[in-house]
């Protein structure tokens, strides 16, 4: 399908047939879009004008490069498992309102993982990895740290089961960063591929909703700890991650606090809940496209001035074309990719972690629930009817499956809030790609 949008003075053209991105003038733009069904005046538009943009649009098309048809294929979803998030802990010290997994405690006792237990995990995953090399596991909770030494041994030993067998493990982690000292930053630069590092932004912001046990604001506890590893980091992988609710709206200013703050790595992700007063809901949408915009024009407007930073939303790739697995599998979850619980029970993924429904097993068993397995390898882009006419489905694969369970009650039915926040992301993100490439051409 074709789609056409403006940003500001732009007009643009995406194909998703082929995943080319257009940019043109402002009578071809209303040509197509009149052509497209929309209600968009050309009668001004003369016989030879017409002949002319059809004439480039004809070409275009004889290139592969617009209105080519759809032909990617179901894909067929690999049966080895790569990645484990093990939750080392069921536990945290923050209480911060909007935790999708009750502040830590996931719906149930406050429990931390044996390193018998993580040690099984990873015994599972080099089990029921096949051929696969490069095997992956994030350490979740909770809050990871509260487990520092546990953590160290089992990345060892996995580091060790590895290579006995051909393998290579990645390790990432997640964290709120109030207990990173010293001996956890050391530790994580030699060992972890990518740290998630959780602050909302602006002191404020930040402190309404992450608060300490006691019931104070985390900010000051923490900003330190973030700053002091991000300059240690050198070019490893790290992320500032951020949380915006129904409360901050204007949650571009969060995002340019961190990059004033030194951070160039990047996410403000919404919130996730059905609180009321955090949650974001269809009334909200206007202020934030709106401000998805506004983040656009100043992240763009710092990359000109050579104070450019990465923005995890803003990343777009046409890069292979549509049909990449990646863009139409959806995520690996319940199928290449579990979550473990302490006690070593497995769910499709970290949302689904305590919904005895979801639950597939345990790694002291090795048995996976095929019947789980099969609705979630089965899950794909082509079984969520409702993005078959999206522009936007090669590149977001139809939403998060947990999200769409949680909100619509089905994975194959995708939240639309998300949805319409999705696609304006999709928009800012070509325009930035086209952007960079004036700007580059330019210099």
């Amino acid at each position: 399908m074709v789609h056409v949008f403006k940003y500001k003075e732009y007009n643009y053209i995406y194909d998703s047939g082929s995943g080319s991105l257009h940019e043109c003038d402002g009578d071809t733009f209303n040509y197509l879009a009149n052509k497209l069904g929309q209600p968009v005046d050309i009668s001004y538009l003369s016989r030879e004008k017409i002949d002319e943009i059809e004439g480039d649009l004809n070409a275009l098309k004889e290139q592969g490069l617009l209105f080519k048809e759809e032909t990617c294929a179901r894909p067929a979803k690999s049966d080895e498992v790569k990645a484990l998030c093990i939750h080392i802990c069921h536990d945290c010290n923050l209480r911060c309102r909007y935790c999708f997994a009750d502040e830590g405690a996931y719906h149930s006792e406050r429990e931390f993982m044996s390193e018998q237990t993580a040690k099984r995990a990873i015994d599972f995953l080099i089990e029921n990895s096949g051929k696969r090399k490069v095997l992956e596991v994030d350490f979740f909770g909770g809050e990871p740290l509260m487990c520092l030494q546990t953590i160290k041994n089992v990345v060892y030993y996995a580091k060790e089961k590895a290579a006995a067998v051909g393998k290579k493990f990645l390790f990432t982690t997640t964290t709120n960063a109030l207990l990173l000292n010293d001996e956890a930053i050391e530790f994580f630069n030699e060992e972890m591929e990518n740290v998630v590092l959780s602050l909302d932004g602006r002191p404020e912001v930040h402190d309404a909703i992450r608060k300490t046990v006691s019931g104070k604001g985390s900010f000051e506890y923490v900003i330190g700890n973030i700053k002091k590893f991000v300059a240690s980091r050198g070019d490893k992988h790290y992320y500032v991650r951020g949380t915006y609710t129904a409360k901050n709206l204007d949650f571009a200013n969060d995002v340019l606090f961190l990059a004033d703050n030194g951070f160039d790595s990047i996410s403000m992700e919404p919130v996730v809940t059905d609180i009321p007063d955090l949650a974001i809901k269809e009334e909200h949408l206007p202020a934030i496209l709106k401000e998805y915009e506004r983040l656009c024009d100043e992240y763009l407007a710092r990359y000109e001035r050579g104070e450019g930073f990465n923005f995890f939303h803003f990343n777009v790739d046409l890069e292979g074309g549509p049909c990449l697995s990646k863009r139409v599998s959806a995520c690996g979850a319940g199928n290449e990719y579990y979550s473990v619980a302490p006690n070593g029970d497995i769910y499709p993924c970290h949302q689904f972690v305590g919904d005895k429904s979801f639950l597939m097993g345990n790694v002291y068993d090795g048995r996976i629930d095929g019947e789980i397995r099969h609705t979630f390898a089965d899950n794909c882009l082509f079984t969520r009817e409702k993005c078959g006419e999206c522009f936007a489905k090669y590149i977001c694969s139809g939403g998060c499956s947990a999200n769409n369970y949680h909100f619509e009650g089905d994975m194959n039915k995708p939240y639309g809030v998300t949805c319409e926040m999705m696609k304006k992301r999709i928009e800012c993100g070509m325009h930035v790609l086209a952007s960079k490439k004036r700007l580059n051409q330019k210099n």
